[in-house]
């Protein structure tokens, strides 16, 4: 398996300093506002959630190709930050839709709880309380 790699840069204090962070060609800027507040730019967590949706789509979409289906997986996620001893991630919601000819709910559900136990994002995030809201369109 390749190994993956980005990159962050950060510049002065917390509060007044700013960064990037790098990942592919893609680069985005983060602040403390864009991180602890409302200000422009992204953050470690909305990343964590755009790799997260990723990773369980693509995970539930393997489950679903062995059973012969062939999905469209729309998936998003939510990403609490909340406080323990210090900023801790505390919550994730993953909201996914799928659809899938012949694909019955039952099947949808049980292959997707796999999917959100196994995927590695999901592994990585154990000791985090993290929910799914599945539906098939």
């Amino acid at each position: 398996m390749p190994v993956q790699h980005a990159s962050a840069v950060w510049e002065g204090t917390l509060k007044n300093g700013n960064g990037v962070m790098k990942y592919g060609d893609v680069t985005g800027p983060f602040t403390f506002a864009s991180r602890f507040e409302t200000g422009k730019g992204t953050n470690p967590e909305e990343l964590l959630g755009a790799a997260h949706s990723g990773c369980y789509s693509m995970f539930l979409s393997a489950l679903l190709s062995e059973k012969n289906y062939s999905p469209t997986i729309s998936t998003s996620a939510k990403v609490h930050l909340g406080e323990d001893d210090g900023p801790k991630i505390t919550l994730i919601e993953l909201t996914s839709e799928v659809s899938a000819e012949g694909l019955s709910n039952e099947e949808l559900q049980e292959l997707g709880a796999i999917a959100k136990e196994k995927c590695p994002v999901s592994r990585l995030f154990s000791g985090t309380d993290i929910t799914l809201s599945l539906s098939l369109k």
